[in-house]
C-alpha cells in the first residue's frame, strides 16, 4: 500500500488530482444493491412522504375527537380558536421533530454507521405508532403532538441518514440514479398516505387511530429487510480503516469483479483524508474552501420548499372545484397529482445519468416559472371562461411534474456529491435543518401571502425560481460521472476564478485613484 501511494502520490493528492477522467459505462445496478436501497428507502425517506400527506384525510376526525375529549374533560364546548390551535400544533409539530432530528441525524451516523443509524431509528417509528394508538385509547389528544413529534424526530433522522447511505454505496456511474431513491420514496410515500386515507380504506371516522399508526409498517420492514445488507463502504473504510469490511460489502453491493474502480476512488479520498477528522456543522462555515459548496446547498435546499409546491398543492382544491369536480371526487383528484409526482421521480431517475444534474434542474426551474406565469393569468380569468379552469389544472399537473424531474429530485443528490466523506455528514445536517426550517417557515407565512397577494402570490415565487435557477447556472458545477474529490477540485476553481478577479479588480483601484488624483 505504502509504494502503492509513492506512485500515485500526484494523482491521488486532493490538489494535483489528475485531470484525467475514466470512462465509466452505465450498467444496470446490481440485484442486491437496489434491494440495499428499497430496504433503506421504505424506513427513511418514505416515512417522511406518508407522515406529511396521512394527517390531512382525517383532519375532521381528530377535530371531532378532540372536540368530544374537551367536552368529557372540562364539561363545556372547546372554542374553534383552541380547536384550530390544537390541530395546526398537531400538523405543525411534526417539522420541529424533523428538525430536531436532521440536527442530530449526522452525528448518530458517525458515531454507529449509516446502517446502525437507521435500523435504531425506527424504535422511534414504533414508538410514535403507540404513541398515537395510546392517545385514542386514553382520550388524551396531547398525546397525539407527542407521537407527531417523535413522527418527525423519525423522519428529521431518516431524511438524513438514508440519502447519505445511497450515495456512498452506489458506483459513480449509477449515483445520481440510485440517490433519486430519496426521491422515489418520498413521492411515494405521499402517495400512499393519500390512498390510505381514501374512505374506502382507512378514511373514516372510526378508523383515524389505526391510520396515523400505520408508520410502524414500514419500520418492521426496515428491521426486517435492512440487516442482511451491509454497512456503507465508504464509511467502513474512510471513517473505520476497515479494508477487509469495505471490500466484502463492495462485492455484496457491486458484484464480484466490479468494484475495483469504486475501491481506488475511496482509497484516494482516504488518502487524503489521513489524519481528518469528521467535521462538526459549525467547521465548514469557517473553512473556506467549502465556502461555495455551502452557500450552494443552503439556497438549493431552502429553494427546495420555497419554490410554490406548496401553493400549488394549497390552490389545487379550489382548482378542481372551479373544474367541475364534485366534492366527494377531489380526494381521488389529488391523488392523481400524487400518482403524478411518483412517475416524475421515477422519469428523474431515469434521466438523471443521461443528461446530467444540471440541466434537470435548471430546466425544472425554468418550467416551474413559467408555470407560475400561466398560473397566475389563469387564476385571474378563472371565471372568464369555462375552459380556464381546465388550464389551471393542466398548470397544476405541469408544475408538479417541473418539481418532481427538477428541484424535487435532484436536490438531495447535489447535497450528497458536494461534499467529500469527512464533510459529508455535517452538511446533512446543515441542508436538513435548512429543508426542515423552510418547510415550517412557509407553513407559517403561507396562508398570510395568500390571503395579501392572492393568485399574484406565484410570481413571488417565479421570482425565486428564476433566482435559484440564474445561481445555479453560474456557480454549480455538472458532477455527472466524476468522483467526490473531482467535484470538490471544480468548486476549488470556481472559487479561485471568482477571488482572483475580486483581487485583481481592488488591484485597479489605487492606480485609477493616482491617475484621479493628478488632474
Amino acid at each position: 500500500m505504502e509504494r502503492f501511494r509513492r506512485e500515485n502520490r500526484d494523482e491521488y493528492h486532493p490538489l494535483l488530482l489528475s485531470t484525467r477522467e475514466r470512462k465509466r459505462e452505465f450498467k444496470l445496478p446490481n440485484k442486491s444493491l437496489l434491494m440495499a436501497a428499497g430496504a433503506a428507502g421504505i424506513g427513511g425517506a418514505f416515512q417522511y412522504g406518508y407522515n406529511v400527506s396521512v394527517i390531512n384525510a382525517p383532519t375532521q376526525s381528530v377535530q371531532n375527537f378532540i372536540n368530544h375529549t374537551w367536552q368529557e374533560r372540562y364539561e363545556t364546548t372547546i372554542s374553534e380558536h383552541t380547536l384550530t390551535l390544537l390541530w395546526s400544533t398537531i400538523v405543525s409539530i411534526f417539522t420541529l421533530g424533523g428538525f430536531c432530528g436532521t440536527s442530530i441525524g449526522g452525528v448518530l451516523s458517525i458515531k454507529y454507521g449509516r446502517k446502525g443509524t437507521m435500523l435504531g431509528n425506527n424504535l422511534l417509528a414504533l414508538l410514535a405508532a403507540l404513541i398515537i394508538a395510546l392517545s385514542y385509547h386514553t382520550g388524551a389528544f396531547e398525546l397525539l403532538i407527542l407521537g407527531r413529534f417523535v413522527s418527525g424526530l423519525n423522519a428529521g433522522i431518516g431524511v438524513c441518514v438514508q440519502p447519505l447511505y445511497l450515495g456512498e454505496i452506489a458506483p459513480t456511474a449509477l449515483r445520481g440514479a440510485m440517490a433519486m431513491g430519496t426521491s422515489i420514496f418520498i413521492t411515494g410515500g405521499i402517495f400512499t398516505g393519500q390512498v390510505m386515507g381514501l374512505k374506502e380504506l382507512l378514511g373514516n371516522e372510526e378508523h383515524w387511530p389505526i391510520l396515523l399508526s400505520t408508520t410502524c409498517i414500514p419500520a418492521f420492514l426496515q428491521l426486517l429487510i435492512l440487516p442482511f445488507f451491509p454497512e456503507s463502504p465508504r464509511y467502513l473504510l474512510i471513517d473505520k480503516g476497515d479494508d477487509v469490511g469495505c471490500r466484502k460489502a463492495l462485492k455484496q453491493l457491486h458484484g464480484a469483479g466490479n468494484y475495483d474502480g469504486e475501491m481506488e476512488d475511496m482509497e484516494r479520498e482516504r488518502i487524503a483524508a489521513l489524519g481528518v477528522e469528521a467535521k462538526k456543522p459549525w467547521e465548514l462555515f469557517s473553512d473556506r474552501s467549502l465556502r461555495l459548496q455551502l452557500v450552494s446547498i443552503i439556497l438549493i435546499n431552502a429553494a427546495q420548499q420555497l419554490n410554490g409546491i406548496n401553493a400549488i398543492y394549497f390552490y389545487a382544491d379550489y382548482v378542481f372545484k372551479q373544474s367541475g369536480i364534485p366534492d366527494e371526487r377531489i380526494p381521488y383528484a389529488t391523488v392523481g397529482t400524487g400518482a403524478c409526482e411518483c412517475i416524475t421521480a421515477l422519469t428523474c431517475g431515469m434521466l438523471i445519468e443521461r443528461l446530467g444534474r444540471k440541466v434537470l434542474i435548471l430546466g425544472g426551474y425554468a418550467l416551474m416559472s413559467i408555470c407560475c406565469i400561466l398560473f397566475t393569468v389563469s387564476l385571474t380569468f378563472q371565471e372568464s371562461s369555462p375552459i380556464v379552469p381546465y388550464i389551471s389544472m393542466a398548470c397544476v399537473f405541469a408544475f408538479i411534474l417541473s418539481f418532481g424531474l427538477g428541484p424535487g429530485g435532484v436536490t438531495n443528490i447535489l447535497t450528497t456529491e458536494f461534499f467529500t466523506q469527512t464533510t459529508r455528514p455535517a452538511a446533512y445536517i446543515i441542508a436538513g435543518s435548512v429543508n426542515w426550517f423552510s418547510f415550517f417557515f412557509i407553513g407559517m407565512i403561507f396562508p398570510f401571502i395568500v390571503t395579501g397577494l392572492q393568485q399574484y402570490c406565484f410570481l413571488v415565487f417565479m421570482v425565486i425560481c428564476l433566482f435559484v435557477g440564474s445561481y445555479i447556472f453560474f456557480f454549480v458545477p455538472e458532477t455527472k460521472n466524476k468522483t467526490f474529490l473531482q467535484i470538490h477540485n471544480e468548486f476549488q476553481k470556481k472559487d479561485r476564478r471568482k477571488t482572483s478577479t475580486i483581487i485583481n479588480n481592488y488591484a485597479l483601484e489605487p492606480r485609477t485613484a493616482q491617475f484621479t488624483s493628478s488632474f
